[in-house]
């Protein structure tokens, strides 16, 4: 860890060696890697501590890949602001870096009379989180612009996209590197002490090898663990955290090629969006994730049994899906603050308004629109640290 300064603390009668650093970033997943960037652009001496031994391992690596256009959220909401913030961030930043994407708009389908009418609330909370690009379609002008696509009415987000996950984690991770951020893989965290640093650094981390960071700002971006993280905190009120809750998301991929050139979702039922067509920048068509709750975050075996009913859900906008068509894919899990009987929770950033300790931001429950939102939570975290 060259470059930090060093700093001798005594513990136990025995001499140990504390970094000091500005910032420590727990997590280098996408939103991890987005605030470590922003912190280190600001002129932070900045440490990330991954416990994989890759970037992006987590559900960063386990989603759709889809910018969300920011439709579907309560007015009012992070997740709202910040998908409509971060989806203008990240096509900018995309452009700009030469991250592959494609802005290939997406169609909210209606396939019954009364989810037709649900079309118009959809309009209605798009309106109310600045999303104003929004088309009502027939079906037969939804079904000029996808031929094999069945349905009673349809929305047209144009905003709506596809982008390389990795290949914006790795742009990401350079910026920050560039700016002299650091990233140290393999360094599952052991310990943390809110108030048993030192007087300039006083958050104190200590990492699984040993090591011992003492510093003036840290921000929990753990994805699943976040929520124990934040738990295992010395010094830190285990009243205000949420339960942390998973569900597991399943994909199926199409064996061949998809007829759409656009993203297809059903209107929303609860819990999650449907089962969604997706494609890749390839073109290579996925549906889903359906929503299965586990009490298990390290449960990502896809049941090729789940797949039975997709094939009802799918032929409701697409009746040509063939029989057998669809093939166990991946699944991710949601890092979920609420559980299955709940209305889906917001984004929870807690700072030191909320906590009232000082350079601490804990991001939980940072589940879809994380990835469309990175770039914009990670200016809302130098806000509460402001």
């Amino acid at each position: 860890m060259n470059g930090l300064r060093h700093n001798r603390v005594f513990k136990n009668h025995f001499e140990v060696q504390v970094e000091q650093v500005d910032a420590v970033v727990i997590g280098a997943g996408v939103v991890g890697l987005a605030v470590a960037r922003s912190l280190a652009l600001a002129g932070q001496e900045v440490m990330v501590l991954e416990s994989e031994n890759a970037i992006g391992t987590g559900t960063s690596a386990r989603n759709s890949e889809v910018i969300h256009a920011g439709i579907y959220y309560p007015a009012g909401s992070l997740k709202a602001r910040l998908c409509v913030q971060g989806k203008q961030m990240l096509y900018a930043y995309c452009a700009e870096r030469g991250v592959a994407h494609r802005q290939l708009g997406k169609l909210i389908v209606a396939t019954s009379p009364e989810q037709v009418q649900a079309l118009d609330g959809i309009l209605r909370k798009a309106a109310a989180n600045g999303v104003h690009d929004l088309q009502k379609l027939s079906a037969a002008e939804a079904i000029a612009l996808e031929p094999a696509l069945s349905c009673e009415a349809a929305l047209l987000s144009p905003s709506s996209g596809v982008v390389d996950s990795h290949g914006f984690m790795l742009a990401l991770q350079g910026d920050m590197e560039n700016a002299g951020g650091l990233l140290a893989l393999l360094s599952p965290v052991q310990h943390i002490g809110l108030r048993q640093g030192t007087a300039s650094h006083p958050i104190r981390v200590q990492t699984q090898d040993g090591t011992e960071l003492a510093c003036r700002v840290l921000v929990n971006a753990a994805g699943l663990s976040a929520v124990p993280m934040a738990r295992a905190m010395a010094g830190l009120n285990p009243d205000l955290l949420p339960q942390a809750h998973y569900a597991k998301g399943n994909y199926f991929t199409l064996a061949g090629k998809a007829p759409f050139s656009r993203l297809i979702y059903p209107v929303p039922e609860a819990a999650g969006l449907g089962v969604h067509l997706t494609l890749d920048l390839g073109g290579q068509a996925k549906f889903g994730p359906d929503v299965q709750w586990v009490s298990d975050p390290t449960d990502l075996q896809v049941d090729p049994s789940r797949g039975d009913a997709f094939y009802a859900e799918v032929r409701k906008y697409w009746p040509g899906l063939a029989d057998g068509a669809l093939l166990p894919g991946y699944a991710g899990i949601r890092p979920k603050i609420s559980g299955p009987t709940e209305a889906s929770a917001d984004f929870l950033i807690q700072g030191p308004a909320e906590h009232g300790v000082p350079g601490l931001v804990n991001l939980l429950g940072i589940e879809s629109p994380g990835l469309t939102s990175s770039l914009a939570i990670a200016e809302e975290v130098g806000r509460r640290l402001a």
